[in-house]
């Protein structure tokens, strides 16, 4: 089973790191030919195509006019370390071993709107990039026709490594449509995480956030490799609910 996670926009670049491997990302030069683009905005053309504030401009055109291709000696950080939004404050990475995490670099892929897809261990810089954004490339319109079939080529060569039998989707929407699923030639189960309030199941995004990634780690902890072991998931207080789940959203409840 191969896992797939979105990224955060809240960045840790500081915090002592005990990993000492570390890999490079596959595309790179289109990572690259991104920041070239990118290097041409202003701190107000980047405010209006990101809607951030002008602080967050100013620092996101620094991050571009500074960028190169991460490596050891430039500040990179091995992006499963990098990232600490509510997904990953879920998937709490320092908490894996060592065979654990060599585990993880190959089965779970992080989506990137400037990488377009990382393995854990992949260096990458500071920066911001989502994948809805309107840039406006040689390649297309948006971000979705930059990458075009590149990711899902890059996921769909990894299915085949691992041998994998199914694409486990804890990805939002909105970088999901990175990924053209329908071309791969595997079921894709994508869970649904509710908890209850005012008496009522509901999905509540800052919860399924977390699930998501306490979801991810768990799979690489137990290498979880069917979607019968994937409905014993207990974390956090969620159960299976087979009532409300279907072959391919298996839902979990909470409350």
């Amino acid at each position: 089973m191969l896992t797939l996670l979105s990224p955060a926009k809240t960045l840790d670049f500081e915090s002592p790191l005990e990993v000492k491997k570390a890999s490079d990302a596959a595309l790179l030069d289109d990572a690259a030919e991104l920041a070239e683009v990118l290097k041409t905005y202003s701190p107000t053309k980047l405010r209006e195509l990101m809607h951030v504030s002008e602080k967050l401009a100013e620092l996101n055109v620094q991050r571009f006019q500074d960028w190169e291709k991460p490596n050891a000696d430039n500040g990179s950080r091995p992006a499963l370390f990098a990232f600490q939004g509510d997904v990953y404050q879920g998937f709490k990475a320092t908490e894996l071993t060592e065979k654990q995490l060599l585990y993880a670099q190959d089965h779970l892929r992080i989506l990137s709107g400037l990488y377009g897809v990382l393995r854990p261990l992949d260096r990458m810089l500071p920066y911001r990039l989502e994948m809805g954004t309107l840039l406006k490339t040689e390649r297309g319109k948006d971000l979705y026709q930059f990458w075009g079939q590149r990711i899902t080529d890059r996921i769909a060569a990894q299915l085949q490594v691992t041998k994998s039998k199914f694409l486990l989707n804890l990805a939002s929407q909105e970088y999901f449509r990175s990924v053209r699923a329908e071309t791969l030639n595997c079921p894709v189960i994508t869970p649904a995480f509710k908890d209850m309030k005012n008496g009522k199941y509901k999905m509540i995004t800052f919860f399924a956030k977390q699930a998501r990634g306490v979801m991810a780690a768990w799979v690489m902890k137990q290498r979880v490799k069917t979607t019968r072991k994937l409905t014993r998931f207990a974390e956090e207080g969620y159960r299976y609910d087979a009532a409300s789940s279907t072959e391919t959203e298996p839902v979990f409840l909470r409350g």
